[in-house]
């Protein structure tokens, strides 16, 4: 079976302590439940979370949506993003199947990033890790006035902004993130096709703005 990887990053750091993140811990949820009852995205869907504050580290590995746990998120330090991409690019490169001359390997994975500042690390040492490995459609969040979204255009042509980062503004990112998911593993299931950027995935809600 080919599955299609979906990784999240999630923004740790201290200042999204309070209100931000547990917004965040709700929409992470609510997203996992929503996908659960999509019979494309349970056929084909698996996701990963990697968090990064002071530093970065996989909250959950590569699992299976019956199986997922949302891990428990809490809020302090740095915004290691840099790190983040690295040890994104290290998943990739170990926990996504390659293709072989027996069987092909998974879709490209699908990648979700959500910030609330600026990196406080080597961002182009991270870029230069990510560059190393195949990914599908990378799909990076600037939430909040703090967010800059210079950097995050650096790391892909997708780039999105909440004004606000509060519990509804969050929650309606991470239904138009399981609204994503939904559409990528129908499009994989029903033709075989890979979602390729934004524009192939259901329009954003008003509280998701385009920036790039």
């Amino acid at each position: 079976m080919r599955r299609l990887p979906v990784f999240f990053l999630i923004d740790e750091s201290g200042s999204m302590l309070g209100e931000p993140i547990e917004a965040v811990r709700i929409g992470v949820q609510t997203m996992l439940s929503s996908l659960r009852q999509d019979p494309y995205a349970l056929e084909t869907a698996y996701i990963s979370i990697i968090t990064f504050a002071e530093n970065a580290r996989t909250a959950v590995p590569l699992t299976e949506l019956v199986s997922i746990q949302a891990p428990e998120f809490k809020a302090s330090g740095q915004t290691a993003m840099g790190a983040a991409l690295k040890e994104l690019a290290q998943a990739i490169d170990r926990d996504v199947r390659k293709s072989s001359p027996d069987q092909k390997g998974d879709w490209k994975p699908l990648v979700f990033l959500l910030t609330d500042g600026s990196p406080t690390d080597n961002l182009d040492a991270g870029i230069e890790a990510l560059r190393k490995v195949k990914v599908g459609t990378f799909v990076a969040c600037a939430a909040g006035p703090s967010a800059s979204t210079d950097h995050l255009s650096k790391i892909t042509e997708s780039v999105v902004r909440l004004d606000t980062l509060d519990s509804n503004a969050v929650k309606s990112f991470f239904k138009w993130v399981s609204s994503s998911v939904s559409t990528s593993s129908q499009k994989i299931e029903t033709g075989g096709l890979e979602v390729k950027g934004l524009n192939e995935l259901p329009p954003p809600p008003p509280e998701v703005q385009v920036v790039v």
